[in-house]
């Protein structure tokens, strides 16, 4: 095991300048074509076999090794964020408007790394590393779309493993939590259809902002009121959007929200009473309402036995650092 820490310390020059680089180029989801370009290349370099355009811009890269076994799959995920960067780094972003704010920059310099160190160890290798590089992780698009494209095929995985940087975290903090590690997230978007009039003529309106407002607070209750205090959920309304006119009451407002949950339970509760309020909201105001659920990634559930492995291992090589088993 120490060798492969030696062997990972020897290419810290190799995956610093590789982060850096990532990290003055970012490019957003499904736009990764710089960076897969690079990934491919350095696998190719490697003798791996590769498959670019998986998902649109992702790269599969499978190391052979020398003795039959299993199949792991180890995913890094690529794309960067709308974010303009003002830290003043020597590596800061080039790219107006857009950074690696989240640290896929760093999960694909640390994919190509191991990439390294395996494939100079392939002869001690039982089985094969499918190395994934995923697009479009931050829009919840990305693993669809490899997924539709046959990624858990030819090898099939037995297992997977993956990892995220933590910036909350002091450096040398490990995270290696069983179950249910990382929640589900869900969005929604609202339509609130009213009769729009001037606003010092209410009474001949049907009023969508006081709808807004009263469903925003509503929701609030489903937490607090309808959720077992055990079982984990969020639901926030992040955007309301109605009008232009100080003077004029719009003849519909918008709502856009996100919702978070463990278990498939939680969900459908939160739908549910979403959809009773949204009910009795529209009777009460006399407004037509619209619910809708466009995108949904399922919660992150690390398999037990898996997750004991990294944690036995993690112990062994970092046995002064700390490790935390119950993070989330």
């Amino acid at each position: 095991m120490n060798d492969y820490l030696t062997a990972a310390e020897e290419l810290f020059d190799y995956t610093q300048a590789l982060r850096r680089d990532f990290h003055r180029h970012p490019e957003l989801a499904f736009e990764e074509f710089r960076t897969a370009g690079i990934v491919a290349e350095e696998l190719q370099a490697l003798g791996f076999e590769v498959t670019t355009g998986v998902g649109r811009t992702g790269v599969v890269g499978v190391l052979e090794g020398e003795q039959d076994g299993p199949t792991v799959l180890l995913r890094f995920d690529m794309d960067a964020l709308p974010i303009e960067e003002e830290t003043g780094a020597e590596y800061a972003s080039r790219v107006p408007g857009v950074m690696h704010a989240c640290g896929h920059d760093g999960h694909t310099a640390i994919g190509l790394a191991v990439a390294n160190i395996l494939n100079n160890n392939r002869r001690h290798m039982a089985g094969r590393v499918k190395f994934v590089f995923q697009p479009a992780e931050e829009v919840a698009g990305g693993a669809d779309s490899m997924l539709v494209d046959g990624v858990m095929d030819n090898p099939r995985p037995d297992y997977t493993l993956a990892l995220h940087l933590w910036n909350e975290r002091p450096l040398g903090w490990f995270g290696v939590s069983p179950g249910p590690t990382m929640a589900a997230a869900e969005s929604f978007s609202i339509r609130i259809k009213g009769i729009g009039g001037h606003g010092a003529s209410p009474h001949l309106t049907i009023d969508p902002v006081v709808a807004a407002a009263q469903l925003t607070i509503s929701f609030q209750t489903i937490v607090a009121r309808n959720l077992r205090p055990v079982d984990p959920g969020v639901l926030s309304v992040t955007r309301v959007d109605g009008g232009h006119a100080f003077n004029v009451i719009p003849p519909f407002v918008d709502m856009w929200g996100t919702i978070r949950y463990y278990s498939e339970e939680v969900r459908t509760m939160i739908h549910q009473r979403m959809e009773e309020i949204i009910t009795g909201t529209a009777v009460a105001t006399g407004c037509q309402i619209e619910l809708n659920f466009p995108e949904a990634v399922p919660a992150v559930v690390n398999d037990p036995l898996v997750t004991k492995t990294v944690d036995q291992v993690a112990r062994r090589l970092f046995p002064d650092q700390e490790l935390d088993t119950d993070f989330m």
